[in-house]
């Protein structure tokens, strides 16, 4: 841990001159006072984030990395821009105090927010709890994405966060585009395939428009200490305006994601586990939002691995860059070509050839 006033006030990992963020926050945030310390927390592929700790309580911040970045990564005046506005909507985020886009204090822009206290499992089947109480956790996270996806979004002040309609046309576009621009990151037939048949087999299924995640999983959550319940939902650099089941079956890949990469669980019993079925995680989902079912659930689970893999694909350009904020990027790389062939075996299931 790093303490403003001591030494060459800088972290390790990311360097950036702690007195000048002390000072700032004494300018920007209402009863902030110091002596600041600052931990990075690990993990965080996209956007560094450190823990920061005063006497009287300790916040979280989130930054841009230093460094080359892809135009319009990165995007951490969105995330504050969201859980603000979500904060008014009794949605569980945490409180954002402040957004800074001076790069002259630590050399990237950066957001404030409240430091929310509670548990954060990293194991998608929640093993470190007793059987009986694992399903009341699923339940938790199901109600929390299936309450974002009923909040209305002009109401929430975040008309104008995304395009309206067409989501699938257009999210597909920009993740072939970000895959194949990113050159350094080398191609996978897999993923070159996808490029290709998924843009011509988009379904007829409307135009839902919702607030979506972008990444929602269960360490991406916090969880009351003790209480089956989601106290806050964290990393909202891809959230947007967009289909409601694009952010929903991104969840629900967990099922069918390998385990080793965030969230996956591909091969695990989930009756054995005292976990609903993925089954019976789409009908609770559908009950929630007044859906008869998902018919193009295949479609959407090969649309939502073949974008996870272009986010890990760009994990690797950036890793081979030199500018990869996690310690974990290698191991996710590794599991690249895994992923992208698992995500072409969705597409084969939803008629592929």
């Amino acid at each position: 841990m790093t303490q403003a006033g001591a030494g060459n006030n800088t972290t390790p990992e990311q360097p950036f001159d702690i007195a000048a963020l002390d000072a700032w926050m004494h300018a920007h945030i209402e009863g902030y006072g110091g002596p600041l310390e600052v931990e990075k927390f690990p993990g965080g592929q996209s956007n560094p984030t450190f823990r920061l700790t005063t006497p009287a309580r300790a916040y979280v911040m989130r930054r841009k990395p230093a460094g080359q970045l892809l135009a319009g990564a990165h995007a951490v005046d969105r995330e504050y821009r969201i859980i603000s506005a979500l904060g008014t909507q009794a949605f569980p985020v945490p409180k954002a105090y402040a957004y800074c886009d001076d790069n002259n204090v630590i050399g990237t822009a950066f957001y404030i927010m409240e430091l929310v206290e509670g548990r954060i499992f990293w194991d998608p089947t929640f093993a470190s709890l007793p059987k009986p109480e694992r399903a009341a956790y699923f339940d938790a996270m199901n109600a929390t994405i299936a309450q974002l996806h009923g909040i209305d979004y002009r109401a929430a002040g975040l008309e104008g966060y995304g395009k309206p309609g067409t989501y699938f046309a257009r999210q597909i576009a920009r993740w072939v585009r970000s895959y194949r621009e990113d050159e350094q990151a080398g191609r996978i037939p897999a993923m070159d395939r996808l490029a290709d048949w998924l843009p011509a087999h988009i379904p007829d299924d409307g135009d839902e428009t919702s607030i979506v995640h972008g990444d929602f999983r269960c360490d991406n959550m916090i969880f009351h200490p003790t209480e089956p319940r989601v106290v806050a939902v964290l990393d909202w650099e891809l959230s947007t305006l967009g289909h409601p089941l694009a952010d929903f079956t991104y969840h629900l890949m967990m099922y069918r994601t390998p385990k080793g990469l965030p969230a996956g669980m591909l091969g695990d019993d989930p009756v054995a586990l005292g976990l609903p079925t993925e089954a019976e995680y789409v009908a609770a989902y559908c009950r929630r939002t007044g859906r008869a079912g998902i018919p193009a659930l295949d479609f959407y689970l090969a649309f939502n691995m073949f974008r996870f893999a272009g986010i890990i694909h760009g994990i690797k350009g950036r890793l081979l860059r030199g500018n990869a904020s996690s310690a974990h990027a290698a191991q996710m790389v590794s599991q690249l070509d895994d992923l992208a062939e698992h995500a072409w075996q969705q597409a084969v299931a939803a008629g592929a050839e």
